[in-house]
């Protein structure tokens, strides 16, 4: 049987099947149409203007990396004007995030971009090693995720950035959906498919790679010789997206089509306003000034357990109750350094709250 031609140029030979469309194309045609994608995804959701200072997350790992090329490839091209960092934080897991962040100061030569590293032991004052020593493997991500969203936004108030894109691509929103409905929770079923989310105390975040299939960015990331870290965090194999993770498969297994149809779902899903007036307001952290929707953020109630050997206490609501009836905070708690916005971000929230007035 003759090799099959492109079914886009009707030229070259096609040596891949698209897993988002099943188009069997060359790998020139792959490349166009998997940026053309991400660009247009970009424009229709008009997520940068021109001079913007955007901060691109990078582990290390391939949906960052090629989000990293693809950003700074799409900026060249359609003349966005935009200027790009790199931005990765550290969370201190030996063999792991050590090796991958050799990989990120290598893309940091690759695509000149300025690059800063953001630890959770100089933030928090704790790595996950440690963490993971005291409170063992069955609540790990719940730190880990809590203190890397904090440490992103800190470490792109550092840069003074006004927008921080990540590399969560459409398994991992289909993967949130399918986690929140079984999870029950209403709160975040509202929001997890928005491409772009920011509050008043947050700096600007996005998706760009919101409807971009993970097995094309691997194809993307293998004929483009991208350089990327491929090990997984030896913390997550018991974490719960593992279980919407192996459903997720079975059902593209079945039909290619079903990430974008559960994506498809989620931003369809509209939230009773009963179900809305229940929600808590957003307000700021009285001890360290991140958003919250409690008096204490996440991130201080979960770092005050650790300091006070409960590290549950913010994990489960009886273990909080425990640590509140060992008695007042102790005046040498470690605590995280105050959260502020950057400068031109914070002259921008005064200049609203003026309007408004």
């Amino acid at each position: 049987m003759p090799p099959r031609t492109c079914a886009l140029c009707n030229d070259a030979r096609a040596i891949l099947k698209r897993p988002k469309t099943g188009q069997q194309i060359c790998k020139e045609c792959f490349f166009y149409v998997f940026e053309t994608e991400v660009h247009n995804t970009i424009t229709e959701a008009r997520l940068f203007k021109p001079g913007d200072r955007v901060a691109i997350g990078a582990s290390g790992g391939k949906d960052s990396t090629v989000l990293a090329h693809v950003m700074k490839t799409l900026n060249e091209r359609y003349k966005y004007g935009l200027e790009l960092f790199l931005l990765s934080i550290d969370e201190g897991i030996t063999g792991y995030r050590d090796d991958s962040l050799e990989t990120v100061k290598r893309n940091q030569q690759q695509y000149d971009m300025p690059l800063k590293i953001l630890s959770y032991d100089e933030l928090y004052g704790w790595t996950m090693d440690a963490i993971v020593a005291q409170i063992g493997k069955k609540n790990n991500c719940t730190f880990c995720g809590v203190f890397r969203r904090q440490a992103l936004d800190r470490g792109a108030a550092i840069l003074n950035v006004d927008h921080i894109v990540t590399g969560h691509n459409a398994d991992d929103i289909a993967e949130t959906v399918l986690m929140n409905i079984m999870r029950g929770d209403i709160a975040r079923l509202g929001r997890c498919t928005s491409i772009c989310t920011q509050g008043e105390d947050t700096i600007k975040r996005s998706k760009p790679f919101k409807y971009a299939y993970e097995k094309e960015i691997v194809m993307y990331a293998y004929f483009k010789k991208l350089d990327y870290f491929s090990t997984e965090c030896i913390y997550s194999p018991d974490a719960y997206r593992g279980h919407a993770r192996a459903f997720l498969k079975d059902l593209e297994a079945a039909r290619p089509s079903a990430i974008i149809d559960i994506i498809h779902s989620g931003e369809a899903f509209e939230i009773n306003d009963d179900v809305k007036a229940t929600q808590k307001l957003q307000q700021t952290c009285r001890r360290c000034g991140y958003m919250s929707s409690n008096e204490l953020c996440k991130a201080c109630t979960l770092l005050e357990g650790l300091e006070r050997g409960m590290p549950t206490a913010a994990v489960t609501d009886r273990a909080r109750r425990k640590l509140d009836a060992d008695g007042p905070v102790p005046e040498n708690l470690r605590t995280i350094p105050l959260f502020q916005l950057p400068s031109n971000l914070r002259q921008n929230a005064a200049t609203a709250v003026e309007a408004t007035s």
